[in-house]
């Protein structure tokens, strides 16, 4: 039997305020001289002064603000690859991705694509990727994708959305700074928070569960139930819980699967381009028959922060829209069999999956 040897991020630095180190972590990565670090930036910190001063550019460093409004395009990395090898005619000494799972999607798949020939679009699914990235660094500053500790780089290509998926992908540094999610809007709190916990519920009752994801999958669950379900945390508790939260979260699926929320909010993401978090909620918010202890305590989070889950969102489609985002769905196989099993395409029907899209 062969077992996965799967990477994890080599090193990390976790603390309120360790986003200083920054500076102190990349001067021994500055190996050539004149040699720039890009630094890809969620737009959300433009014109934030006080912020972008403590970010450490050296001379030739590029900082380039990208939007996270849409979900990570293969297109877009591509595009972003391009303007980084057009603006340098020297060595890349690294790229470091500041923003939510979004951007850090983005870092890890450019880093991969300044070594990698062709187009992100190319890469899409399992162990595609043949050469090691560029050295690539992460700072959320959101909690719950766990895409600061996943071996993925999710991107909506031209014919399917699914990860870069490589033993390349992990980056190779992770600063892990609760200070930096207190200016998140509280929606958007809730719904990559709820990424998270989704994150867990589907590892935990997957098919795949082993001992070391269960470890991993039910601190972040406690965590989770400790954020969203108790008043008792002081607004620095919850941050400093929720990140690490993220962390475990996205360990535990690292060794198992998601499952049936997220190959559906795949779907609806492609068609539509829902934002990763609230696509989950809406999808699990209907998925009583999958996971129904999960969804009831789900049901009690939304009521109990006052958040809106999106609804109708399937009203108007056509036919042939259902059909694309059951085709995006289905094509999912690893989650689906963690969620149901060997035979799960028994349980799993075009029928089935076009009555649960109606219901959103």
């Amino acid at each position: 039997m062969t077992f996965k040897n799967f990477p994890m991020v080599p090193r990390v630095v976790y603390g309120r305020g360790s986003f200083d180190q920054l500076q102190e972590i990349l001067i021994p990565k500055r190996t050539q001289n004149d040699a720039p670090f890009v630094y890809l930036v969620d737009d959300f910190f433009e014109g934030r002064e006080a912020f972008l001063k403590r970010i450490p550019l050296e001379e030739n460093d590029m900082l380039i603000f990208v939007s996270a409004n849409e979900e990570p395009k293969t297109q877009q990395v591509d595009t972003l690859r391009d303007k980084i090898l057009a603006d340098s005619t020297v060595f890349i000494a690294g790229i470091i991705g500041i923003g939510g799972g979004t951007i850090l999607d983005l870092a890890k798949a450019v880093a991969l694509m300044l070594t990698n020939p062709g187009s992100s679009a190319d890469y899409q699914g399992w162990d595609l990727i043949k050469n090691p990235a560029v050295y690539h660094v992460g700072i959320p500053t959101i909690s719950g994708t766990g895409a600061e500790v996943s071996r993925t780089a999710v991107l909506t290509g031209p014919a399917k959305k699914l990860g870069l998926n490589s033993d390349y992908t992990t980056f190779d540094q992770v600063i892990l700074d609760p200070e930096l999610t207190t200016t998140v809007p509280k929606d958007q709190w809730f719904y990559t928070g709820m990424d998270c916990y989704i994150h867990c519920i589907e590892s935990l009752n997957g098919t795949y569960i082993n001992a070391f994801s269960q470890s991993y999958g039910e601190k972040a669950y406690d965590l989770c139930q400790e954020v969203f379900l108790k008043d008792i945390l002081s607004p620095e508790e919850a941050q400093n819980k929720l990140m690490m939260a993220s962390w475990h979260g996205g360990m535990s699926i690292a060794y198992s699967q998601v499952g049936v929320a997220h190959a559906m909010s795949y779907g609806l993401s492609y068609l539509l381009g829902t934002k990763h978090g609230v696509g989950n909620c809406i999808v699990f918010d209907h998925l009583q028959e999958f996971y129904p202890k999960g969804v009831a305590e789900f049901k009690e989070m939304v009521r109990r922060h006052g958040v809106a889950i999106p609804k109708g969102l399937c009203k108007d489609l056509t036919d042939e829209q259902f059909d694309v985002m059951i085709d995006v769905a289905l094509s999912l196989e690893p989650l689906w069999e963690n969620a149901c099993g060997e035979d799960w395409k028994k349980v799993i029907t075009r029928k089935k999956l076009r009555t649960l899209y109606q219901k959103m």
